[in-house]
Formats: structure tokens, C-alpha cells, sequence
């Protein structure tokens, strides 16, 4: 008869902490997608039947893969600053791309509803210097709702390229100069692929975590702009149904796991010609 380890006994409250206050209710809240009202799939034939669950999903879908690329383009450019820099201005840029994570998101979007509203900072800056006349709308659409989702996921993607460029050789880069690459060849060719694990994983965790943000939509998004987790809460507390909630939240369970598969499967291949080839 095996004996458990002794390690395992250590281990042992931390699972049952895991399982009691997480696994057991996530468990007990997604099996009500398909006992509420009644046992049956009637839950979710009406997300998919009805255009408001569509245009829902459609939403978060595109919301998200907006807010991935545009922190992409603004977070590569910074991660390979901080990668190249001098170790003193490094740890400068790291601090101030970790300044947001010391602030309660809920201030941070009241910080940009206060900038972004007809007569914030932002507009009369705008009107200041003459690029316009009359106050922009940068609140309460799908523009206010960018610009505040992009500005909280920067550090998400950022961090995970800069991991990825810091250990990149500047040699490689030399070396294609060298051999007569122009800088946009040689960054095509030779940088560019040896940061992707790092774009393929900042992009996954910025497109994960924007599907289920609630917050920033909700203040600064506009009517048209509403996502999964604002009808999940809609659902939960205004109607009380919780049948419809929990097939939203198992959909969404399910395009996040899709999404990590997805990105394994170069790894997979990979992994499986080297397997071949050896």
C-alpha cells in the first residue's frame, strides 16, 4: 500500500480552499446553463437564436481584437524602448508602466470619463491648439471605450514582450545589416520573428482578459457598445435569471479555452517535426 507523500499534506489546505470557495461554485453556477429553468439546451438556443445575444457576442469579440491591436501597436514600439535602453532609463519606463497597477481601475476610468468629456482636458487641449472647433465625442462610445480598455491592457502586453526582447541578441540584428538588409528588412526578418512568442502571448492576454471586463465598458462605453459581462450582471440583478448568465459565461469559457489552444498549436507542430525528425 503507498504511503502519500509527506509534501502532499502541505498541499493539502491550499486545495481544499481552492475547491470549496472556486471550483464548487464556478461548478454549481455553469451547470444552471442547462437546469435553468429546466434540463435542456433551451438556454443555449436562445443566445444563439436571439439577435441581442448575437450582436452581444459580435460586440465582445470585436471590442476585444480592437483593443489587442491597438496595445499591440502601442505596446511593441515601448516594450522595445525598455529592452534597449540604458539600465537606468529601464527601470524608469518600467516604473511608469507599472504606475497604473498601483491605481483602483473603477479611478482610472473616472479619470478618463473626467478627461474625455465634452469639456475635459483632452477637447480643450484640442481646441486650444486648432486641430478643432467644437468638443469631440470621446466618451460614451466605442472611442472612449478603446481608449480607456487599451490604456489598462498596455502593461499585459508589454511586460511579455519586453521579457521576450530582452533576450534577444543585438548581434543578430547586426549580423543582417551586414549582409546588406536594410534596418526594415532586417527588423521583418530577424527581430520580428524572435519577439513573436512574446506578441502571441501579450496579445492572447490582452484579448482574454478585455472579453470579460465589465468596468470600463460600462462607464465609459456607449448604449450600441455593451459586452458579455455587462449582460451577465444585467441579467444576474435587474431580471434574476441565472439560466442565461451561466450559458453566456460557459461560451465565454469556451472561446478563451479555444483562444489558449489556438495559440499552443504552433508549439504542438513544432514540437511534433522535431519528434519526426529525430
Amino acid at each position: 500500500m503507498s504511503t502519500v507523500p509527506r509534501n502532499a499534506w502541505l498541499a493539502l489546505p491550499a486545495t481544499a480552499l481552492v475547491i470549496g470557495a472556486f471550483a464548487v461554485p464556478v461548478t454549481l453556477f455553469l451547470a444552471a446553463a442547462f437546469t435553468e429553468p429546466s434540463l435542456g439546451l433551451q438556454n443555449f438556443r436562445q443566445i444563439f437564436g436571439d439577435s441581442l445575444y448575437a450582436k452581444v457576442l459580435w460586440n465582445t469579440a470585436v471590442i476585444s481584437g480592437a483593443t489587442t491591436v491597438l496595445a499591440l501597436a502601442f505596446g511593441y514600439p515601448l516594450a522595445y524602448t525598455i529592452a534597449n535602453s540604458t539600465p537606468r532609463a529601464r527601470r524608469f519606463l518600467i516604473f511608469v508602466v507599472l504606475v497604473p497597477f498601483w491605481t483602483s481601475l473603477l479611478v482610472r476610468t473616472f479619470s478618463w470619463m473626467v478627461l474625455l468629456q465634452p469639456k475635459g482636458l483632452i477637447n480643450d487641449l484640442l481646441i486650444g491648439i486648432g486641430l478643432v472647433h467644437h468638443p469631440v465625442e470621446l466618451i460614451f462610445n466605442r472611442t472612449g471605450l478603446l481608449i480607456g480598455m487599451v490604456q489598462v491592457q498596455l502593461p499585459f502586453i508589454i511586460f511579455p514582450l519586453y521579457a521576450i526582447m530582452s533576450k534577444i541578441d543585438p548581434a543578430f540584428v547586426r549580423a543582417a545589416s551586414s549582409l546588406g538588409a536594410t534596418p526594415v528588412t532586417a527588423f521583418l526578418r530577424v527581430y520580428l520573428p524572435l519577439s513573436m512568442p512574446g506578441v502571441v502571448t501579450g496579445c492572447l492576454l490582452v484579448f482574454v482578459t478585455s472579453m470579460g471586463y465589465f468596468i470600463t465598458p460600462a462607464l465609459l462605453g456607449g448604449i450600441s457598445d455593451v459586452m458579455i459581462a455587462q449582460l451577465i450582471h444585467e441579467q444576474v440583478t435587474d431580471i434574476g435569471t441565472w439560466g442565461i448568465p451561466a450559458a453566456l459565461s460557459l461560451v465565454l469559457l469556451v472561446g478563451t479555452g479555444l483562444m489558449f489552444s489556438m495559440a499552443r498549436l504552433p508549439r504542438v507542430r513544432a514540437a511534433r517535426r522535431s519528434r519526426s525528425r529525430s
